[in-house]
């Protein structure tokens, strides 16, 4: 590995934090050196529709894929979040970073919390996740959808768009942007995704000297707390149609997750929720506590929800 290591990477201001960070870490801590590839995915390209609508948050993982094919990148980053559960075949999941905060933020600019929206204000969100939570817990909200990277989504809240607006907090953090978090949502109040605020790199299988090199990048407890919840997803067919939470903390040497599933197509109808705690010591300890949850999520009757 004596040329650069090519990272692909959307280019959103975001994204581009996110590659720059892995580029700094791969050359203080293991003295490689890298370059970045910016990319711009189908995701980042069609706006005007939910991404549910046009095939879910993958669209802004495939291109970058595309490049890893191809050989033009060696390495793509990814929020996690965005990852799909299966991974096209010849690629892998390499490390997990440590995670940022994975709380949801309550955005806006003249109501300090949620509880202080008038009755009938407008939240901005199209994630299915957040809106049936939001609703949980306001049904008398109007949620209305919001695309586009995260300065897009600021401006439409300023230019009046919107009442409150509800975002991940690791991307406002991660640009320096956290005094606009007027509220945060414990993860009691409302569930994270599956990966949230983490960081994934994905390589080619055929690259095994680089995917050691950069496993000295991963967070064991964020991958462990990562996988059980991208298991729950996976077991019950996760995706941006399924209105899925997941989300996992150390716990008495293990983990405790918790994990929570709304009606896709009515999401006034109540959340299925479930906690459960397990000694983990390993990644398949881990994917089989999250199987453990989509098991009881179904006892409770996912089913009914996921015909939806």
């Amino acid at each position: 590995m004596t040329s650069p290591i090519v990272i692909a990477t959307r280019e959103s201001r975001l994204a581009l934090w996110q590659a720059e960070h892995v580029q700094a870490r791969l050359q203080t801590e293991l003295g490689l050196p890298a370059r970045l590839l910016g990319m711009t995915t189908r995701g980042d390209q069609i706006l005007d529709q939910s991404l549910s609508k046009i095939g879910g948050k993958g669209l802004f993982v495939k291109e970058l894929e595309v490049a890893l094919s191809e050989g033009r990148a060696d390495l793509a980053v990814h929020s996690l979040k965005d990852v799909p559960m299966e991974l096209p075949e010849g690629f892998v999941l390499a490390a997990v970073l440590e995670r940022e905060d994975p709380r949801d933020a309550f955005v806006a600019n003249h109501y300090a919390s949620l509880a202080e929206l008038p009755q009938g204000a407008c939240v901005g969100s199209s994630s299915l996740r957040r809106v049936t939570q939001l609703l949980a817990l306001r049904p008398d909200l109007r949620v209305e959808p919001l695309r586009g990277n995260l300065d897009t989504r600021l401006r439409k809240l300023d230019e009046g768009g919107y009442d409150a607006i509800v975002l991940a907090s690791a991307g406002l953090k991660r640009l320096g942007l956290g005094a606009r978090i007027r509220a945060w949502f414990e993860v009691d109040q409302m569930i994270p995704c599956a990966g949230q605020g983490a960081l994934g790199l994905e390589l080619r299988a055929d690259a095994p000297q680089l995917a050691e090199a950069v496993a000295r990048l991963s967070h064991t407890p964020t991958w462990q707390a990562c996988e059980a919840e991208r298991a729950v997803s996976r077991a019950l067919g996760g995706s941006c149609s399924l209105p899925l939470a997941a989300h996992a903390v150390p716990a008495d040497g293990g983990l405790r997750l918790t994990a929570a599933l709304g009606h896709p197509t009515q999401p006034t109808l109540p959340l299925l929720k479930v906690a459960l705690a397990a000694p983990v010591a390993s990644l398949s300890d881990a994917r089989a506590l999250g199987q453990a949850a989509a098991d009881q999520l179904r006892a409770a009757g996912a089913e009914r929800y996921l015909a939806g």
